[in-house]
């Protein structure tokens, strides 16, 4: 983190960001969040809780120059692990080979993650620096999740400086297909024990599926 900064959430409210907020009339309430100590910075329980139902995010990076990229990245859920109260980690799955966000952090490590849960209309942004390990085959193997037919090729670390969440106005709600999948099954399941129930009470044979 810049030594430069006062607060936490400076990583994102840079002097141009204060001036827009004071000329649009936010700056007070912004001011008032960072005077009761700002945006977190370690891992919590709600953030470590948060990750772990995390299925896919998206990682953003810059060239030296400052060129924006943004990848997705995603996994079976739980995917990205908490190695401290400082630290994420997931395996770098093999892709298409650009390597864009690896060669944008060799040059510059600032990164951001933004973390959506449309089930439940909830985000999570994550500023920070992020580094590729390429040479740490155990920790590559910790990471990897068992049993995912992926072939890993890295690892990306991701330090903190700042998390903070969003209210959920202008979320879509969203389902996964697995989700609705098991949510229609149990819904038939429970038609057809109830159709059952009826027929037993009617003295008729039980229906078939």
């Amino acid at each position: 983190m810049s030594d430069t900064r006062t607060f936490s959430s400076d990583v994102a409210f840079t002097p141009a960001v204060k001036a827009i907020q004071t000329r649009k009339g936010s700056r007070g309430a912004y001011a008032r969040v960072e005077q009761q100590g700002g945006w977190r910075t370690e891992v919590d329980e709600n953030l470590a809780g948060f990750l772990a139902e995390a299925d896919s995010f998206y990682l953003a990076t810059a060239t030296a120059d400052g060129q924006p990229y943004i990848q997705h990245r995603g996994g079976p859920k739980g995917f990205v692990k908490v190695l401290d109260r400082n630290t994420l980690a997931f395996a770098d799955y093999r892709g298409n080979r650009q390597y864009i966000t690896q060669g944008n952090l060799s040059e510059n490590p600032k990164a951001y993650n933004f973390v959506m849960d449309y089930a439940h209309r909830r985000r999570v942004k994550l500023w920070g620096e992020a580094r590729v390990v390429d040479d740490d085959p155990a920790l590559l193997e910790q990471l990897m999740p068992r049993g995912y037919k992926a072939r890993p090729e890295q690892v990306i670390l991701f330090t903190i400086s700042a998390w903070d969440t969003n209210c959920p106005q202008h979320i879509p709600q969203k389902f996964d297909a697995s989700d609705v999948a098991a949510a229609l099954a149990s819904r038939d399941a429970r038609i057809a024990e109830l159709e059952a129930e009826l027929a037993a009470l009617k003295g008729e044979p039980a229906p078939t599926a």
